[in-house]
C-alpha cells in the first residue's frame, strides 16, 4: 500500500523530467533545501506543464510517480512568493494539480466572466 508523505512541496521552476531518482533527490537537497528522505513528497514539472513527476521516500526506498496529460496542462500554484524555490500545498491541492486544467474550459470560463468591450456600452445606451 502506498503511504503518502505528510509534507507536499511543489517545485516552482521547470526541470528536465528525464532525470531519475538520484538526480531528483539531489535537486531536492541542493536547490530546494529539503531532505529527500524525510516525510516529504516533491512535485516536479516540465516547462510546458504537461508532465509531472512526484518523488518521495517511503522508508524503504524512493518512489517515483510520473504522469502525462493527454490534454490541457497542470495548474502549478500561481501564488508563489518572489524567489521561492518551492511552495507547500495540501493533499487536496495536490489532487487538483494532478487532475490538470482543461484550457478550453478555462478560456470559456474567462469569456463568460469578462464582458465583451462593446457589451457594456450597448447596455448603457439601451437603458437611456
Amino acid at each position: 500500500m502506498i503511504r503518502w508523505p505528510g509534507t507536499i512541496l511543489v517545485a516552482t521552476t521547470a526541470i528536465d523530467l528525464r532525470l531519475s531518482f538520484d538526480r531528483l533527490a539531489g535537486i531536492v537537497r541542493e536547490q530546494l533545501g529539503a531532505d529527500p528522505r524525510s516525510d516529504t513528497l516533491v512535485v516536479f514539472h516540465n516547462r510546458a506543464r504537461t508532465h509531472v513527476k512526484l518523488l518521495w521516500h517511503d522508508g524503504s526506498g524512493y518512489c517515483l510517480f510520473y504522469k502525462r496529460l493527454d490534454r490541457s496542462t497542470y495548474r502549478i500554484p500561481l501564488a508563489i512568493p518572489p524567489g521561492a524555490q518551492q511552495v507547500s500545498v495540501s493533499a487536496r491541492e495536490l489532487a487538483l494539480v494532478l487532475e490538470g486544467i482543461d484550457e478550453a474550459a478555462l478560456r470559456a470560463a474567462r469569456r463568460s466572466v469578462i464582458p465583451a468591450r462593446g457589451a457594456l456600452g450597448t447596455q448603457q445606451a439601451s437603458e437611456k
